[in-house]
C-alpha cells in the first residue's frame, strides 16, 4: 500500500514539474515577445519615420536652395547624385557630402 501511495505522489509531482516547467517556458516566451513590441514601438519605428523625412528632405533640394551643411550655410550652385556643390561666399565653392546637410531652407 505505502509503495502505491509513493508511486502516486512521485507521479503527480512529475506532472506538477512538468506543468511548471511549460508555464514557465510560455511566460518568457510571452515576456520576450513583449519587450521587442515595446523597443520596436518606441525606438525603430519613430527612427524609421526620422529617417525618410530625413531623406525627404535631401530629395528636394534644388539649385539657389540656402543650405546648412556641416555648420557652414551656403547656396547650392549643382546638386549631384552624392554630393552638392555649395556657395559659401561670393566666387568660393565647396563640395559637400548630402548627409551633411543638417538643413534646407526654401
Amino acid at each position: 500500500m505505502e509503495q502505491t501511495a509513493a508511486v502516486a505522489d512521485a507521479a503527480t509531482q512529475a506532472t506538477t514539474t512538468a506543468t511548471t516547467q511549460t508555464t514557465d517556458w510560455v511566460g518568457l516566451l510571452l515576456y520576450c515577445v513583449i519587450i521587442f513590441a515595446i523597443i520596436y514601438f518606441f525606438m525603430v519605428r519613430p527612427n524609421k519615420k526620422r529617417m525618410a523625412e530625413y531623406q525627404k528632405m535631401l530629395d528636394s533640394i534644388k539649385v539657389g536652395n540656402r543650405v546648412l551643411a556641416g555648420g557652414i550655410y551656403g547656396t547650392v550652385k549643382s546638386v549631384n547624385d552624392k554630393t552638392i556643390e555649395l556657395e559659401i561666399s561670393k566666387g568660393v565653392v565647396v563640395e559637400v557630402a548630402k548627409g551633411a546637410v543638417a538643413s534646407v531652407e526654401q
